[in-house]
This record gives C-alpha cells, structure tokens and sequence, in this order.
C-alpha cells in the first residue's frame, strides 16, 4: 500500500485535454444513465401549486473514510469533469444493482486505492443538491485496512494521498479540495472519534 501513496507537494499531473464540449440533446438529458428528469406537481399546505423539476432517485453512492490509522484518513486526487481540474477527495463510487452498500464500499475501495478493509461501518448518509436532486451518499467508515486491488473504470491510476485528521483546516483551505461531502464526513469522523462514538 505504501507504494501508491503520494506526496501532497508532489507536481500535479497535466489535466487530460479537453476535446469538445457541447450540450446533449434534450432526449439523451433525459435518457440518459447520468440521470433522469421528472417534474412533480405540488400542492403546499396553503393551497399553492407549484411544478419543480428534480433528478430521479437512482441506487446512491458511497463515500469512504478509509482510516490508514487512528489519525489518518487515505484520500485520491482524482480529475473531476465539473471543476476541468485535480480535486482532493475521499474514494467514492455508486452503488451496483444488487450491492450492499458496505459492499459496494469494500469494492469502490479496491478500486480506487488498492487496499480493502476488514471493519466497515455506515455512520452516515448525505445528499448533494436536496432541492432538486434525491441523490443520496451513503459513508462509510473503513479501518484494519490490507492490501487489495481490483480493476476498476478509471481512465488512469488515482494517487493515494494520506491526511491527517488533526490539519483537516489545511486542506479545507486548498483550491484543490472543493468537494463538500468530502470535507463533512472527515470532519464528521474526526468528532466522532475526539467524542468516543466509534473506537477505531
């Protein structure tokens, strides 16, 4: 596992070239596996109508905090489409038809940073955009990690990156870490451990 670890002062790699950007077609918006639209009629408590828009609800996601020790959580600096930038983030990955969510942890966990782990725990769940997305993250706590690797969708390898649960305000400082759920469950695992709930 030391192996894939990186440095945070290592140079960033360039991003992948950007070949075209165009919208999609209003029928692949729809139909496409990314997502799905639907629009809700309401009617609110005072007699209001109302029509909103939102993004069907598909089988979620899981986000990791792989603890490589009491203090240490194991993040990936990973390309993300949104920003056209390297980001900082926890591994994560959706669920698969007919996955357990600890499941679908372990392996996300192979994938993207080549080790498993022997105790997971969901402690929580987050969603992204509430108001007009269901999409819901499920976290997941990892520790008594091992070495474990297994192919994944990524376009190239991820770089392991360790980070200490102790300067998590350095990192919600750098412009490479934007993510918020990110950002809240370390924090969330951190007081969870400073407080006694979880023995890691």
């Amino acid at each position: 596992m030391n192996d894939a670890l990186k440095s945070i002062d290592d140079p960033l790699r360039d991003p992948p070239e950007v070949l075209s950007v165009a919208p999609l077609p209003p029928e692949q918006v729809v139909k496409s596996g990314v997502m799905k639209l639907e629009q809700l009629h309401l009617r609110f408590s005072n007699g209001v109508e109302r029509y909103y828009q939102r993004m069907q609800r598909g089988r979620g996601a899981v986000m990791m905090v792989a603890l490589q020790d009491r203090d240490t959580a194991l993040l990936i600096r990973e390309f993300a489409a949104g920003t056209g930038r390297y980001e900082l983030v926890l591994p994560k990955g959706r669920i698969d038809a007919g996955e357990a969510v600890l499941e679908a942890a372990n392996r996300e966990l192979m994938e993207e940073v080549g080790v498993g782990g022997r105790e997971l725990r969901e402690i929580n769940s987050f969603t992204l955009a509430p108001t007009f997305m269901g999409h819901e993250t499920h976290v997941v706590l990892v520790t008594d990690l091992y070495p474990q690797r297994l192919e994944g969708d990524e376009p190239e390898e991820l770089e392991v990156i360790p980070w200490r649960l102790d300067a998590l305000h350095e990192l919600a400082a750098r412009e490479e870490c934007t993510e918020g759920r990110t950002l809240a469950a370390l924090y969330y695992v951190r007081d969870l451990i400073e407080r006694g709930f979880v023995d890691v």
